[in-house]
Protein backbone atom coordinates (compact mmCIF):
# COMPACT_ATOMS: atom_id res chain seq x y z
CA UNK A 1 0.00 0.00 0.00
CA UNK A 2 1.27 3.37 -0.83
CA UNK A 3 1.78 5.75 2.22
CA UNK A 4 -1.22 8.19 2.62
CA UNK A 5 -0.44 11.66 3.11
CA UNK A 6 -3.63 12.84 3.56
CA UNK A 7 -4.10 11.05 6.69
CA UNK A 8 -1.86 13.41 8.74
CA UNK A 9 -4.16 16.60 7.20
CA UNK A 10 -0.68 16.94 5.31
CA UNK A 11 -2.06 18.64 1.69
CA UNK A 12 -0.21 17.30 -1.21
CA UNK A 13 -0.11 18.33 -4.99
CA UNK A 14 -0.45 15.70 -7.74
CA UNK A 15 2.35 14.46 -9.51
CA UNK A 16 2.44 13.53 -13.74
CA UNK A 17 4.05 10.39 -14.01
CA UNK A 18 5.56 9.74 -17.75
CA UNK A 19 6.12 6.84 -18.96
CA UNK A 20 7.58 6.42 -22.75
CA UNK A 21 9.07 3.60 -24.75
CA UNK A 22 9.13 2.37 -27.91
CA UNK A 23 6.27 0.58 -28.90
CA UNK A 24 6.33 -2.86 -27.87
CA UNK A 25 8.55 -2.49 -24.96
CA UNK A 26 6.40 -2.90 -22.25
CA UNK A 27 5.19 1.29 -21.14
CA UNK A 28 0.93 0.30 -21.67
CA UNK A 29 1.39 -3.17 -19.58
CA UNK A 30 3.14 -0.82 -16.58
CA UNK A 31 0.78 1.41 -17.45
CA UNK A 32 -2.29 -0.64 -16.77
CA UNK A 33 -0.56 -2.36 -13.83
CA UNK A 34 -0.10 0.46 -11.77
CA UNK A 35 -3.83 1.29 -12.11
CA UNK A 36 -5.00 -1.92 -10.70
CA UNK A 37 -2.39 -1.59 -8.11
CA UNK A 38 -1.46 1.39 -6.79
CA UNK A 39 -4.15 3.30 -5.45
CA UNK A 40 -4.75 6.94 -5.81
CA UNK A 41 -3.43 7.57 -10.10
CA UNK A 42 -5.95 8.25 -13.05
CA UNK A 43 -4.88 7.77 -16.20
CA UNK A 44 -4.80 10.86 -18.75
CA UNK A 45 -6.57 9.68 -21.94
CA UNK A 46 -4.92 11.02 -25.00
CA UNK A 47 -7.01 12.04 -28.53
CA UNK A 48 -5.82 10.63 -31.12
CA UNK A 49 -6.45 10.40 -35.22
CA UNK A 50 -5.04 6.89 -35.27
CA UNK A 51 -7.70 4.15 -36.07
CA UNK A 52 -9.62 2.67 -33.10
CA UNK A 53 -7.78 -0.82 -32.62
CA UNK A 54 -10.51 -3.95 -32.29
CA UNK A 55 -9.48 -4.27 -28.31
CA UNK A 56 -9.73 -0.55 -27.46
CA UNK A 57 -12.59 1.43 -26.36
CA UNK A 58 -13.65 4.69 -26.83
CA UNK A 59 -12.70 7.33 -24.07
CA UNK A 60 -11.06 4.37 -21.89
CA UNK A 61 -8.17 3.94 -24.34
CA UNK A 62 -8.16 6.81 -26.16
CA UNK A 63 -10.35 9.63 -27.35
CA UNK A 64 -10.52 8.96 -30.97
CA UNK A 65 -10.97 12.15 -33.02
CA UNK A 66 -11.16 13.44 -36.98
CA UNK A 67 -7.95 15.45 -38.26
CA UNK A 68 -9.77 18.29 -38.21
CA UNK A 69 -11.18 17.91 -34.39
CA UNK A 70 -7.88 17.30 -33.33
CA UNK A 71 -6.47 20.22 -35.37
CA UNK A 72 -9.37 22.94 -33.56
CA UNK A 73 -8.37 21.35 -29.87
CA UNK A 74 -4.13 21.95 -30.68
CA UNK A 75 -4.89 25.63 -32.32
CA UNK A 76 -7.59 26.72 -29.54
CA UNK A 77 -4.35 25.87 -27.12
CA UNK A 78 -6.58 23.27 -25.41
CA UNK A 79 -3.89 20.45 -25.72
CA UNK A 80 -1.07 20.35 -22.90
CA UNK A 81 1.27 18.67 -25.93
CA UNK A 82 0.66 16.56 -28.91
CA UNK A 83 3.01 14.97 -31.56
CA UNK A 84 3.03 13.42 -35.10
CA UNK A 85 3.82 9.26 -34.45
CA UNK A 86 3.62 7.11 -37.12
CA UNK A 87 1.56 9.09 -39.15
CA UNK A 88 -0.61 9.81 -36.42
CA UNK A 89 -1.51 12.69 -34.44
CA UNK A 90 -1.65 12.32 -30.03
CA UNK A 91 -2.01 14.99 -27.47
CA UNK A 92 -3.02 15.76 -24.23
CA UNK A 93 -6.30 17.93 -23.06
CA UNK A 94 -5.19 20.15 -20.60
CA UNK A 95 -8.35 21.15 -18.53
CA UNK A 96 -8.21 17.41 -16.79
CA UNK A 97 -4.82 17.37 -15.74
CA UNK A 98 -4.64 21.11 -14.47
CA UNK A 99 -7.47 20.56 -12.27
CA UNK A 100 -6.37 16.90 -10.69
CA UNK A 101 -2.87 18.09 -9.93
CA UNK A 102 -4.54 21.31 -7.98
CA UNK A 103 -6.37 18.93 -6.02
CA UNK A 104 -3.46 16.21 -5.61
CA UNK A 105 -4.50 13.66 -7.65
CA UNK A 106 -2.03 11.56 -9.45
CA UNK A 107 -2.07 11.58 -13.28
CA UNK A 108 -0.66 8.64 -15.30
CA UNK A 109 0.82 9.89 -18.91
CA UNK A 110 1.60 6.32 -21.77
CA UNK A 111 2.68 9.17 -24.45
CA UNK A 112 6.01 8.77 -26.13
CA UNK A 113 8.99 11.51 -25.96
CA UNK A 114 7.85 13.72 -27.91
CA UNK A 115 4.71 14.64 -25.64
CA UNK A 116 6.94 14.32 -22.77
CA UNK A 117 9.43 16.77 -23.43
CA UNK A 118 6.01 19.51 -24.23
CA UNK A 119 5.20 18.33 -20.55
CA UNK A 120 8.42 18.70 -19.11
CA UNK A 121 8.37 21.90 -20.75
CA UNK A 122 4.99 23.35 -19.95
CA UNK A 123 5.30 21.73 -16.05
CA UNK A 124 8.42 20.77 -14.79
CA UNK A 125 7.96 20.42 -11.48
CA UNK A 126 4.67 18.51 -11.74
CA UNK A 127 6.61 15.60 -14.29
CA UNK A 128 8.10 12.40 -12.88
CA UNK A 129 9.59 10.98 -16.22
CA UNK A 130 10.53 7.01 -16.58
CA UNK A 131 11.66 5.51 -19.58
CA UNK A 132 11.43 2.01 -20.40
CA UNK A 133 14.03 -0.04 -22.51
CA UNK A 134 13.29 -3.67 -23.59
CA UNK A 135 16.21 -6.40 -23.05
CA UNK A 136 16.80 -6.71 -26.51
CA UNK A 137 15.90 -5.50 -30.09
CA UNK A 138 15.20 -9.42 -30.62
CA UNK A 139 13.19 -9.31 -28.03
CA UNK A 140 11.40 -5.95 -28.94
CA UNK A 141 10.45 -7.65 -33.02
CA UNK A 142 8.98 -10.37 -30.85
CA UNK A 143 6.68 -8.39 -28.59
CA UNK A 144 5.39 -6.94 -31.86
CA UNK A 145 4.82 -9.34 -33.71
CA UNK A 146 3.18 -11.12 -31.02
CA UNK A 147 0.35 -8.36 -30.51
CA UNK A 148 -0.75 -9.31 -33.60
CA UNK A 149 -2.71 -5.98 -34.01
CA UNK A 150 -0.61 -4.35 -36.46
CA UNK A 151 0.56 -4.97 -40.69
CA UNK A 152 3.73 -5.96 -41.11
CA UNK A 153 4.42 -2.75 -42.59
CA UNK A 154 3.43 -1.05 -39.59
CA UNK A 155 5.95 -3.47 -37.27
CA UNK A 156 8.41 -2.64 -39.62
CA UNK A 157 8.51 1.03 -39.02
CA UNK A 158 7.69 0.84 -35.45
CA UNK A 159 11.21 -1.28 -35.39
CA UNK A 160 12.96 0.94 -37.52
CA UNK A 161 11.45 4.17 -35.30
CA UNK A 162 12.24 2.66 -31.99
CA UNK A 163 16.00 3.01 -32.64
CA UNK A 164 15.56 6.69 -32.53
CA UNK A 165 13.26 6.55 -29.62
CA UNK A 166 15.59 4.98 -27.53
CA UNK A 167 18.43 7.44 -28.23
CA UNK A 168 15.93 10.14 -26.11
CA UNK A 169 16.40 7.61 -22.75
CA UNK A 170 18.95 10.63 -21.41
CA UNK A 171 16.07 13.27 -20.97
CA UNK A 172 14.25 11.41 -18.40
CA UNK A 173 14.36 11.29 -14.91
CA UNK A 174 14.17 7.72 -14.18
CA UNK A 175 15.65 4.90 -17.17
CA UNK A 176 14.30 0.74 -16.38
CA UNK A 177 14.45 -2.46 -18.48
CA UNK A 178 12.03 -3.87 -18.56
CA UNK A 179 13.02 -7.99 -18.98
CA UNK A 180 10.91 -8.68 -16.43
CA UNK A 181 7.43 -7.11 -15.77
CA UNK A 182 7.46 -7.73 -11.63
CA UNK A 183 10.60 -6.50 -11.93
CA UNK A 184 10.08 -3.57 -13.77
CA UNK A 185 6.87 -2.74 -11.82
CA UNK A 186 8.25 -2.99 -8.53
CA UNK A 187 10.80 -0.29 -9.87
CA UNK A 188 7.82 2.06 -10.78
CA UNK A 189 6.47 1.60 -7.40
CA UNK A 190 9.36 2.53 -5.71
CA UNK A 191 9.51 5.76 -7.42
CA UNK A 192 6.05 6.33 -7.36
CA UNK A 193 6.64 6.02 -3.32
CA UNK A 194 9.65 8.52 -3.17
CA UNK A 195 8.42 11.06 -5.49
CA UNK A 196 5.04 11.24 -3.50
CA UNK A 197 6.98 11.78 -0.52
CA UNK A 198 9.04 15.13 -2.22
CA UNK A 199 9.63 18.17 0.16
CA UNK A 200 8.70 20.27 -2.31
CA UNK A 201 5.43 18.16 -3.65
CA UNK A 202 3.57 19.29 -0.07
CA UNK A 203 2.87 22.26 0.13
CA UNK A 204 0.37 21.25 3.14
CA UNK A 205 4.06 20.96 5.21
CA UNK A 206 4.50 24.84 5.85
CA UNK A 207 1.46 24.46 8.20
CA UNK A 208 2.21 21.24 9.64
CA UNK A 209 5.53 22.07 10.70
CA UNK A 210 4.49 25.81 11.70
CA UNK A 211 1.62 23.85 13.95
CA UNK A 212 4.68 21.56 15.55
CA UNK A 213 6.49 24.46 17.01
CA UNK A 214 3.54 26.16 18.14
CA UNK A 215 3.03 23.03 20.39
CA UNK A 216 4.46 23.18 23.81
CA UNK A 217 5.40 19.54 23.82
CA UNK A 218 3.92 19.21 27.39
Amino acid sequence: MEPDLSSNGIRRRGLMLVLSSPSGAGKSTIARTILEKVPGFELSVSVTTRPRRGSEIEGVHYHFKSQRDFEMLRDNDDLLEWAEVHGNLYGTPKKPVEEAIAEGRDMLFDIDWQGAAQLREKMRGDVVSIFVLPPTMKELLARLKRRAEDPQNVIETRLKNARFEIEQWREYDYVIVNDDLNRAFASVRAIITAERLRRDRLPGLFDFVAGLLEEKGE
